[in-house]
């Protein structure tokens, strides 16, 4: 019995959306789901890498899965294939366990390096390679009033190699997110993102462009409302991309952003599923004009 009620909630939203959908004018975008008998889930950051095939998903339960995007000769997202799962580590070599394996945001830097905030215990840090251990950064201001569930959830490397983060909440949304640089050493605040009918950043990426693209979401009763703003590394020049309707995707937090070999600008995110039956790991892409 309990099968069936996730394709009826889906079937519920997709009939009150029929009306919302008409007044969106989205990109054209592709989405595949994950399986979730493969016991994956989670997901709130992805890389895709320059290819547009290999890409590494990181999941909030303290573990990163390798694989590949299955395409159809036009490039279109038609599937996935996971390739390998890795679990992460302490810095003195014991598992992530309880709350310290929130993992949340997932950034590669020029030089291959793989990078992961944390957000319940909030730390960033890069992970190690050939059987080092990883090593943690020193900790972006932490404001006074932040929920431990709302801190850097976010990461993304500029093209000059460097690390911006963003918290997911904000003392008070009226004045914004405030967005932090790695620059010699130290943590400084590069810009405040104005906040928009109540969406709140979930990832980050800088796109082929050197713009910097951010995903937020926004929760109602029925579901997901998912809003992807670009900007210059300033915070200037801010524009909406994409704006969804509720329930049109599931909780989209990890967003990769590259260019195809037809030449196309591609915006790739996944959902976070909870580990719950009535939500939906998912791939999305959205092909957009610069």
């Amino acid at each position: 019995m309990a099968r069936n009620i996730c394709p009826l909630l889906r079937g519920l939203i997709a009939w009150l959306m029929l009306m919302p959908l008409t007044a969106f004018a989205a990109p054209v975008f592709d989405a595949v789901e994950w399986d979730q008998s493969s016991g994956f889930g989670g997901f709130s950051g992805l890389h895709v890498f320059a290819n547009g095939r290999d890409f590494i998903a990181l999941s909030d339960r303290g573990f990163t899965v390798t694989g590949h995007l299955l395409r159809s000769p036009d490039s279109r997202l038609t599937g996935l294939r996971t390739l390998t799962r890795t679990n992460l580590i302490e810095i003195e070599g014991a598992p992530l366990i309880g709350l310290r394996r929130d993992s949340e945001g997932l950034a590669i830097a020029p030089d291959g390096r793989v990078w992961i905030s944390f957000e319940t215990r909030p730390r960033i840090r890069l992970e190690g390679i050939d059987g080092q251990p990883p090593r943690e950064l020193p900790r972006p201001p932490r404001q006074a009033g932040l929920h431990p569930n709302a801190t850097y959830e976010a990461l993304a490397f500029a093209p000059d190699g460097t690390l911006y983060t963003l918290p997911e909440g904000s003392p008070s949304y009226m004045t914004g997110f405030p967005v932090f640089q790695y620059t010699g050493g130290v943590w400084i605040q590069a810009f405040t993102l104005p906040p928009i009918d109540g969406f709140k950043p979930t990832g980050a990426d800088f796109g082929p462009d050197g713009r910097l693209y951010i995903l937020e979401r926004a929760f109602s009763g029925l579901g997901f409302r998912t809003q992807v703003r670009r900007m210059l590394p300033n915070g200037t020049e801010q524009e909406v991309l994409i704006e969804t309707p509720v329930g049109l995707h599931g909780n989209l937090e990890g967003i990769s952003v590259w260019r195809s070999s037809d030449g196309t600008l591609r915006i790739t995110m996944i959902a976070d599923d909870n580990f719950n039956f009535f939500q939906r790991s998912e791939i999305v892409e959205y092909i957009i004009s610069e």
